[in-house]
């Protein structure tokens, strides 16, 4: 391994959880080296030597308050992250939700931390846990064999692994708008999605085809464990006929402008980069293989002649047991000073690993000053996802992503006024545990 910095705090990754702790480090005035095995090693999703590149979507969630995402978003915006004020720099129409021109996101990080004064980047893979009194590893859900195989020869087991799907990308001037119409549900956007609407006979056709598609086979130790937000677009159809009419081809809200009517289903297709070249086929992550892929979404109004600039993919994402191994604080149990951050932890989602990121440094930076770490406010958002997946269980652990059921209960007069509320207390909550850091 390269040389060490004295007096630094190592930080294993520099995806979007590792990107915000080194930042979030940096800041506090601790010396940081960065580890990052890319583009020399790739993973089977990255593309890029960048940092915090996203592989799978590029939207952040929603940006409303009264949801999961979006709470979490404004309390790490409190908290003062270092990447969200990025994201919303690179901000594409979506709605209400925050997503991300994703060249352009991830080439800001990359320029952010290589240019922060502090933090020393090494381009290399790391093999084995340091052994530094402070070590964060955020190598994300995609560590390489020897990483992983550090990481369960300190936690002593095999721990549990997930699969996570990748969406198509199109070129937007391969799609037939003749097919399309522009439309938010309900009306509540700027007209930020495009609409593929099909009638009962069309959509029949297409879930005949996806249902018999080929799909890329499972390595024989593999089990599939799909986090329900990521489930494969054949999977859904596979549970029943109707299934993908109340999943991601849901028509509901969404009325054809030139007919007034709703449609039987509806493809909805996202901005993908802020010029709008790139459209990502909602909701359609897939297993199929990349010439069943081209075949079966053909079938799909509008795509018949569409060119692909990304396939749908699967990759195998690996997490640790955190209610048996971590502190709320992202501390490993039996190691203090080491820290885990990013969905290696079980949390799941961009604006999850981001939060992660941010807890894991503000910890490390007071287990470096020889402080005791602090548990984030249990009625925050922050606070109670990270104690969520921490806290003991039994069974096989899932990961779980920002959502207001995680929040304790706050007394209301109306029960429309409750995640409102919830969401006050939250902000109030982290507002003061934040004047509480340096």
């Amino acid at each position: 391994m390269h040389a060490r910095s004295s007096h630094s705090i190592i930080v294993v990754g520099a995806g979007l959880a590792g990107s915000e702790a080194a930042l979030r480090l940096s800041r506090a005035g601790w010396n940081v080296d960065l580890y990052e095995m890319r583009p020399a090693k790739m993973t089977p999703a990255h593309r890029s030597g960048r940092f915090a590149e996203l592989v799978c979507s590029n939207s952040l969630g929603s940006d409303e308050p009264v949801s999961g995402k979006g709470l979490l978003k404004e309390e790490l915006r409190i908290l003062g992250s270092a990447l969200l004020p990025i994201a919303d720099a690179c901000r594409v129409p979506a709605g209400k939700a925050l997503a991300v021109d994703r060249e352009e996101f991830s080439r800001r990080v990359t320029e952010a931390v290589r240019s922060r004064p502090g933090i020393r980047v090494i381009e290399e893979e790391v093999t084995s846990i340091p052994p530094d009194p402070i070590v964060v590893m955020a190598c994300g859900p995609l560590a390489s064999d020897a990483a992983a195989a550090a990481i369960r020869g300190i936690l002593g087991d095999e721990g549990f692994y997930f699969y996570d799907a990748i969406s198509p990308i199109v070129d937007a001037e391969t799609i037939d708008r003749r097919s399309s119409y522009v439309a938010d549900r309900y009306g509540t956007g700027t007209g930020d999605y495009l609409n593929l609407p099909m009638d009962r006979l069309q959509y029949e056709t297409f879930l005949a085809a996806l249902l018999s598609a080929e799909t890329v086979p499972l390595r024989p130790f593999e089990e599939p464990r799909y986090f329900e937000g990521c489930m494969p677009v054949e999977e859904i159809a596979r549970r029943g006929h109707d299934t993908l009419l109340f999943g991601p081809l849901r028509p509901v809200g969404l009325p054809d402008p030139r007919n007034g009517k709703i449609p039987h289903a509806v493809v909805q297709l996202r901005k993908e980069n802020a010029a709008g070249t790139m459209y990502n086929l909602v909701g359609f992550q897939t297993r199929l293989t990349y010439p069943e892929q081209k075949r079966v979404f053909s079938l799909i109004p509008g795509l018949s002649s569409a060119e692909y600039l990304r396939y749908g993919s699967v990759h195998r994402n690996g997490f640790l047991d955190a209610r048996r191994h971590l502190h709320p604080w992202m501390e490993h149990r039996g190691r203090p000073g080491l820290f885990f951050a990013g969905q290696i932890t079980g949390v799941e989602g961009y604006v999850e690993s981001i939060a992660s990121g941010l807890v894991a440094a503000v910890s490390a930076a007071r287990r470096a000053a020889g402080e005791e770490p602090l548990p984030f406010p249990p009625e925050s958002m922050t606070g109670a996802l990270m104690a969520h997946i921490t806290a003991p269980g039994t069974g096989v652990p899932q990961p779980m992503n920002a959502n207001f059921g995680l929040l304790p209960d706050v007394p209301v007069r109306r029960k429309r006024d409750r995640k409102g509320r919830k969401a006050q207390v939250a902000l109030d909550a982290i507002r003061r545990f934040a004047a509480r850091l340096p």
